[in-house]
């Protein structure tokens, strides 16, 4: 079967099963794989919005006319006007269903058919590259990790981008890979000399996210001109095909920061602390007071030693900004189901920094605490806690009370009632 006629097929069904099958009954035709590659690569790109349809047939296209045409656009020796000249050629030369159910579908990477890396790399493992970037592991649930000098920066809440610069012209992509082509300003303010071969990571933020979202992948008259790319790494684009840098996180900053952008390209701030030392993690709980004051998403933890990886890594720990009050237990509620019998939450109140709280609590308590507090409940009642939320907030029924977002337990602040130690 020739590449078009297998696409045909592969339209016919939806299942995955049976287009794995397809696929994996065509995966040795080279002419079908490299097809298959140039699609679904996602750093393979040919720089072009519109690709025409066939409306006649042409006498025939033979696949190194097109892929010789194909690598030029790759490239970029062929732009513009050039390019679409060129592509107009291959077009009018090519059979109907060649180009349209092929060809067409290469060039705008897209075969439109069900068929992804997934399926392609899950028939024939490693035929498509697969695209990667460095994503973080929740900090709160690795503590032990947080340790030593770490580059601490706000976590920004906008769209992610990795935007990599070769043969002098930047190309935007989701982390996923998928090409986000809305933000013409940041590609030219990257497409430079001294950019090339260069991976940028960052997130395109404007001031107003939703509005953002909505422009992210508009097809056309896309309103993103407000919006910046707010960097935080850089690293070499040998470096991201391999997987992973040879560099450490305090050399690629030192890069990053020695570079010039143009107005719509900031580069993220980022704190040196040493968690080894109480100086270091008193910064850090001004940079968390920070964070919840300023809505900023969280903060991203990197130890200074770590390397880039292009996959989820401790390299880098994203930790939710969070309050921590003092307040004193009022009374017990018991527990349902498991918890039956002993502890169900702690009811608590009090005033901690200008607001009076009212709150219940049933979450950071391990099944031996709730047994024993349960029996011990009236030398309980009275005592202070501390408690760990990620927000405060208004409480519907009364002006003056305050609640707090997933509240949970800490720590009793003393042995006696009212003691705070």
């Amino acid at each position: 079967m020739r590449p078009w006629e297998i696409i045909q097929k592969l339209e016919t069904d939806n299942s995955r099963l049976f287009k794995e099958s397809v696929v994996a009954d065509n995966i040795i035709s080279e002419e079908f794989t490299v097809g298959l590659q140039y699609a679904l690569d996602s750093l393979v790109t040919f720089g072009v919005q519109q690709v025409p349809f066939s409306e006649t047939d042409g006498k025939g296209l033979l696949d190194k006319e097109f892929y010789a045409v194909a690598d030029k656009l790759v490239a970029r020796e062929l732009t513009g006007h050039a390019a679409r000249d060129a592509i107009q050629e291959l077009c009018d030369t090519a059979k109907n269903e060649q180009w349209n159910d092929w060809y067409r579908r290469i060039l705008i990477k897209d075969l439109r058919c069900g068929v992804s890396v997934k399926t392609v790399n899950g028939v024939a493992k490693g035929t498509v590259p697969v695209f990667g970037c460095m994503l973080a592991h929740d900090g709160a649930k690795h503590p032990k990790k947080i340790k030593g000098e770490c580059l601490v920066e706000y976590k920004y809440d906008g769209v992610r981008v990795i935007a990599i610069v070769q043969n002098g012209s930047a190309t935007l992509y989701s982390r996923n890979g998928k090409l986000l082509s809305n933000f013409p300003h940041i590609e030219e303010a990257l497409s430079k000399p001294e950019f090339n071969n260069f991976v940028f990571d960052g997130e395109v933020m404007s001031d107003d996210f939703q509005s953002l979202m909505k422009q992210v992948h508009r097809k056309e008259g896309a309103q993103t001109q407000d919006a910046y790319l707010a960097l935080f790494d850089v690293l070499t684009l040998a470096d991201f095909n391999k997987g992973e840098t040879v560099d450490n996180a305090t050399v690629r900053r030192e890069l990053l920061t020695t570079l010039q952008f143009d107005d719509c390209i900031k580069v993220v701030d980022a704190t040196l602390i040493d968690f080894d030392t109480d100086e270091g993690k008193a910064v850090f709980d001004e940079m968390n007071a920070e964070a919840l004051e300023k809505g900023y998403e969280g903060l991203m933890i990197k130890p200074t030693h770590e390397v880039y990886k292009c996959k989820r890594s401790h390299a880098w720990l994203k930790v939710k900004p969070f309050i921590e009050v003092t307040l004193k237990v009022i009374a017990l509620e018991e527990g349902t189901g498991k918890n039956e019998g002993m502890l169900g939450a702690l009811v608590v109140e009090g005033e901690d920094d200008g607001k009076f709280f009212h709150v219940n609590v049933g979450s950071g308590l391990t099944d031996d605490m709730r047994k024993d507090v349960w029996a011990a409940q009236d030398s309980v009642v009275g005592q202070l806690v501390e408690i760990r939320a990620d927000a405060a907030t208004q409480s519907q029924d009364a002006d003056d009370v305050w609640s707090l977002r997933f509240p949970r337990f800490k720590t009793f602040r003393g042995f006696d009632i009212g003691e705070k130690l």
